[in-house]
């Protein structure tokens, strides 16, 4: 009784200091619009987000750049998924972690904010990974930092669930590349990643998001 008491109080402690971390993400985080000015600037600027200024990240800036204001424009969501998302009755927040020069971030991130504006209970916030690590290792994937990655937290920034930091497909590609005998480079195989996502259209993205979103609602009508 007494290790089962220990115990609980460590996981309350734990806990706590998740909530602790994420709060102080928020109190330091972006709208969308901020982020996508932030990106003009660093394009203009010929700058990219994070300690290292190489000439390869401030193009993958550039690059993200155009990509992501052609998709903030061009994106559709199919009726299902915009119905869904405009009978969530319950407020949540997604904060989502990415940095200038990511690919995937590019792609993803437009998608999120594109499902987020067709409910009025989602609020979008915005931080960058290396600015955040302590949130970052709280979210690994397979013990790496990969971006994008998205928090769902509810109304008390409790966590619900995360995804990210690809569709489970584009996935598949990214470890089959990895698993290739001499790798290609990663400039040679983002060109692949990059068609990958344009025949997508964002459909693998809306829906394995959904299915956390429905999955966790679900979860909370069970408690109550």
């Amino acid at each position: 009784m007494h290790f089962d008491f220990l115990f609980r109080n460590i996981k309350e402690m734990e806990m706590k200091s998740i909530k602790a971390i994420i709060d102080d993400a928020l109190d330091q985080s972006m709208s969308y619009h901020e982020y996508m000015n932030l990106m003009s600037t660093l394009t203009q600027t010929e700058k990219a987000t994070g300690p290292n200024q190489t000439e390869s990240l401030i193009n993958y800036t550039r690059l993200n750049n155009q990509r992501m204001t052609r998709l903030t424009k061009t994106t559709k969501l199919d009726e299902v998924t915009e119905k869904a998302l405009a009978s969530i009755t319950r407020p949540q927040t997604w904060l989502i972690i990415t940095e200038s020069w990511c690919g995937d971030a590019a792609q993803v991130v437009p998608l999120l904010q594109k499902m987020a504006d067709a409910s009025d209970q989602i609020d979008t916030r915005f931080v960058l990974r290396d600015e955040n690590l302590e949130l970052m290792d709280q979210f690994l994937f397979r013990g790496g930092r990969s971006i994008p990655k998205l928090i769902l937290l509810d109304e008390h920034h409790e966590v619900l669930g995360s995804w990210g930091p690809r569709p489970q497909d584009a996935q598949m590609l990214f470890d089959n590349w990895k698993k290739e005998e001499t790798p290609r480079p990663y400039a040679e195989f983002s060109v692949e990643l990059q068609k990958w996502y344009l025949k997508d259209k964002g459909q693998s993205t809306f829906t394995e998001v959904m299915e956390m979103i429905e999955r966790f609602s679900a979860e909370v009508v069970r408690t109550q």
